[in-house]
């Protein structure tokens, strides 16, 4: 019997198109573009862009200017559960900062920083509203179980997100101990 190359190479190719096609169609259909709408349809959202990976997503939102961070970030992780399929949800706001909002942060960074690793985040909005006095900045911060939230905003309309995320205590061993 002899077999002949070029329909066996014509099938393969067909049928490797056909598979990796559905594939994708399935995926941007199903997956990505259901999300993408969801997290759009979210009050408070301007736009939203997104990598959709293996392991994780990745949203770069635009924010209206009076959003409630925290809020939004529920909303996308209940809608969006069902899309998520247990991959971590990595969310970078589009900055409209103004440079007093980056040096205040930057001036604030220190205690906010010591504050997170010694998990007395109570001790964050005392820190940022310290360093924002007579700045005329006004600072919200909320916090859930997974992050904590930082919104400041000047009087010119600038705002200044930060999502900082609340990770567990970890036990380790030290040689010397």
């Amino acid at each position: 019997m002899k077999l002949r190359l070029l329909p066996i190479l014509t099938s393969v190719i067909v049928s490797s198109v056909v598979l990796f096609g559905g594939w994708f169609v399935y995926h941007s259909v199903a997956k990505e573009n259901p999300l993408l709408e969801t997290v759009q349809a979210i009050e408070g959202v301007e736009k939203a862009e997104m990598q959709y990976g293996r392991t994780s997503v990745e949203l770069e939102l635009t924010l209206a200017p009076d959003v409630d961070l925290s809020k939004v970030i529920k909303e996308i992780r209940s809608k969006g559960a069902s899309y998520l399929d247990n991959r971590s949800l990595e969310v970078d706001v589009a900055e409209s900062a103004s440079e007093e909002l980056e040096k205040l942060w930057s001036k604030a960074l220190f205690d906010v920083a010591e504050a997170m690793e010694t998990k007395q985040y109570s001790r964050i909005p005392d820190a940022l509203q310290k360093q924002a006095e007579g700045l005329g900045v006004v600072v919200d911060t909320r916090m859930d179980e997974l992050n904590v939230y930082i919104t400041m905003k000047d009087g010119t309309g600038a705002t200044k997100h930060v999502i900082m995320p609340r990770k567990p205590a970890t036990l380790g061993v030290w040689a010397n101990e």
